[in-house]
């Protein structure tokens, strides 16, 4: 249900309410996100998601009223000025509409078996492009230690709705380890990408190229931070320890970039290539 009466105050209580979930207080306060863009509206409904309040412009709501009729119960939509709209949003250009949504389920312990896991990845465009690899790698539950807010508006555009779609559980790096520690008892290979000369913790054997490693067993890909990259306790766990030849040009590759090339191998390895 809409109201035809558009709300122009930058001081309207619903419109306090979502600027506060640009920040991540906002965000843990009223246990929802800030949905901001026609696409991200999109994968929420086609994700079965809730969103509570969305607020759009006259002409947003003139080209999407398909959109606004699949919206489902418990959503009301209210039209704003621009101004407004732009007031709410933190792109510079909104593109007619934001919502504000109740998050998703977190993953279920013990059910994946293809598993990210990040350690302290800070940079809000790098987590939103792993999770968007991740995705179209058929990676099946995301972890994370730390780092950037896997719900920050920054994230969620730069995942273009994978943030939505992955069952993802944020945690300390303690807990993380002990996740680890249980994934690896259950029989899943927990595998560290490392640089191409060494890794921070002493081993026996160098690390193997990525595409020498069988992918198509139970796994764990733990990718670090961006600067330091995996800490030392975290890669203390791992089973098997990969690198990504490159170029001395460069001293390492970024996290983003280099995870695309490990996650997919295993979709080339079960093709049979």
């Amino acid at each position: 249900m809409g109201a035809a009466e558009p709300l122009t105050s930058r001081r309207n209580p619903l419109v306090k309410q979502l600027r506060l979930l640009q920040e991540s207080r906002g965000r843990r306060e009223q246990g929802l996100l800030l949905l901001e863009g026609t696409h991200l509206l999109q994968e929420a409904v086609r994700l079965g998601l809730q969103p509570r309040d969305l607020l759009a412009t006259a002409a947003w709501l003139a080209d999407h009223g398909d959109l606004v009729a699949a919206l489902p119960p418990g959503c009301s939509w209210r039209l704003v000025s621009g101004e407004v709209l732009e007031a709410i949003a933190t792109t510079q250009h909104p593109d007619g509409v934001v919502a504000s949504l109740l998050p998703p389920t977190a993953a279920a312990p013990g059910t994946a078996s293809f598993v990210l896991a990040l350690d302290g990845i800070q940079d809000p465009g790098n987590l939103g492009t792993l999770m968007r690899t991740a995705l179209a790698a058929g990676v099946g539950a995301l972890w994370l230690a730390d780092g950037a807010d896997p719900f920050q508006p920054k994230v969620l555009r730069a995942s273009a709705g994978a943030a939505l779609a992955l069952p993802l559980v944020r945690e300390s790096r303690q807990e993380l380890a002990e996740r680890l520690q249980a994934a690896t008892a259950a029989g899943l290979q927990l595998v560290v990408a490392v640089r191409p000369e060494t890794g921070s913790v002493p081993v026996i054997s160098a690390p193997l190229p990525y595409w020498q490693l069988d992918w198509t067993r139970p796994t764990v890909l733990l990718l670090g931070n961006e600067g330091a990259g995996v800490s030392a306790e975290l890669q203390a766990l791992a089973s098997q320890r990969v690198t990504i030849p490159h170029s001395p040009a460069v001293e390492s590759l970024n996290v983003a970039v280099a995870a695309a090339p490990l996650l997919l191998e295993r979709l080339r390895q079960q093709a049979g290539a």
